[in-house]
């Protein structure tokens, strides 16, 4: 068997003149057709630059210890499909350091495989995982998940999208996920709940629910960009949150500074006088940067 690769994991507006109305052609119409997000369609191309420079140093826990990065290498294909499954239902309403505790936890014990979560008990299991929230829920989702496959698939996870949703626990964005790092098949985006809230707080897409943001993300970026979307976005949004003053100091070393400050803005992150010095440095001469401050 092969070397296995680690993943890592994008209107016009018319403006009528006074006097007699004009009518707008189809085929002007169709020139330039409005995003999903209502903004012009070059926006989210700059933001998604923007993005890829403040995350250049992949610094966030989903760079080192994402639930796609905790499967076993080593193990055979079957183990280490089974093994990516696992990771994903863990990481569920989980930071990516519990998910890495409660895999090593699984590794070290010897049962992460179909055959011994089938022959493991729901409170072994459960004592195992109890790094991740709802471990309990979990422990017996997996113990199901492994008997279906032993059923169902001879020992072996399902290898499609449609095949894992049937799978207690499995969702689409669990789905996209796994089929990329178990199989190396990117079909879709998976969206989680920081891919959800940044693609709408920039404006890329106006959505109401996870799997909405996923159905307009696939719309609007090129197919090169799926791959890796999921883990930007997610790094970008857990720097905000764990390490925000890091985030800024990244932003303040970029060529185009002003606009990644107010990128960082757009999604929340915190700017305000006193809070960092080269940040007042900054402001201290830039009218821009001082409007940006609270």
């Amino acid at each position: 068997m092969g070397k296995r690769v680690r993943h890592v994991a994008k209107t016009k507006r018319v403006l009528v003149p006074k006097g007699p109305k004009k009518t707008m052609t189809t085929s002007s119409a169709s020139k330039k057709p409005r995003s999903s997000g209502g903004r012009r369609k070059g926006d989210w191309k700059n933001d998604l630059a923007l993005i890829k420079r403040l995350r250049a140093r992949r610094s966030a826990p989903v760079d080192s210890i994402g639930c796609e990065r905790l499967a076993n290498v080593n193990a055979s294909q079957a183990d280490f499909e089974w093994q990516c499954l696992v990771a994903a239902m863990l990481s569920s309403q989980t930071r990516d350091q519990a998910t890495a505790e409660a895999m090593a936890a699984l590794e070290a014990a010897k049962v992460n495989s179909v055959q011994r979560i089938c022959s493991a008990s729901v409170g072994k299991v459960a004592k195992l995982i109890k790094a991740v929230g709802f471990f309990n829920v979990k422990a017996k989702t997996l113990r199901e998940a492994a008997r279906i496959c032993k059923k169902d698939y001879k020992g072996r996870i399902p290898n499609t999208l449609e095949g894992l949703m049937k799978l207690p626990g499995i969702g689409p964005k669990m789905a996209h996920l796994i089929m990329h790092s178990a199989f190396d098949r990117q079909e879709g985006i998976c969206v989680d709940t920081h891919v959800h809230r940044i693609a709408n707080q920039l404006k890329w897409v106006r959505s109401k629910t996870p799997e909405e943001t996923r159905m307009r993300l696939e719309e609007l970026l090129p197919r090169r960009e799926w791959a890796d979307i999921n883990v930007l976005l997610v790094g970008l949004g857990q720097m905000q949150q764990q390490a925000s003053l890091d985030l800024i100091s990244q932003a303040l070393r970029l060529r185009g500074r002003v606009d990644a400050l107010r990128l960082l803005r757009k999604i929340g992150v915190p700017l305000r006088a006193g809070q960092h010095d080269q940040l007042d440095k900054m402001a201290a001469g830039n009218k821009d940067v001082q409007r940006l401050l609270r």
